[in-house]
């Protein structure tokens, strides 16, 4: 009689992987989708260049400079905030161009969820900001 409890750990251990590379797979497993796209994404990360790696998150890397840049004007006092806040808010309006630009290969980490989904997510932002940064009287 078989029982319905799972087998030990140390036994499932001595299992062979799946997708190890030998071929071989345990006698009636089925690999499961997301283990293949798991393998082919494991694949593919191994074949890509150091190079082209750098480039793919090049856009995502010019954003978070300029919001940077944006704080860093914003944070030098009272009479930069609306300078420093309309910058930050031109960057997020060119974060939602870039994400709908670029494919999500080059888009990089700009790209978290759907395409338009991020894009209205930073184009609401960016013009939140503007219409913010429109309607702050300048001081003095």
């Amino acid at each position: 009689m078989r029982h319905a409890a799972p087998k030990p750990a140390r036994a499932l251990q001595a299992q062979p992987r799946l997708g190890s590379g030998d071929g071989k797979r345990a006698a009636g497993k089925r690999r499961t989708a997301n283990a293949v796209r798991q393998e082919m994404q494991a694949a593919a990360l191994t074949d890509v260049p150091q190079e082209a790696a750098r480039w793919e998150q090049l856009s995502y890397s010019l954003i978070v400079a300029g919001v940077l840049i944006a704080l860093g004007i914003i944070m030098l006092g009272t009479h930069h905030l609306k300078g420093g806040t309309l910058v930050l808010a031109g960057i997020l309006l060119v974060a939602a161009i870039a994400r709908l630009v670029l494919p999500d290969r080059l888009a990089g980490m700009l790209s978290t969820r759907r395409r338009l989904l991020d894009v209205a997510i930073f184009a609401a932002l960016g013009f939140g900001l503007l219409a913010a940064g429109l309607g702050v009287a300048a001081p003095g």
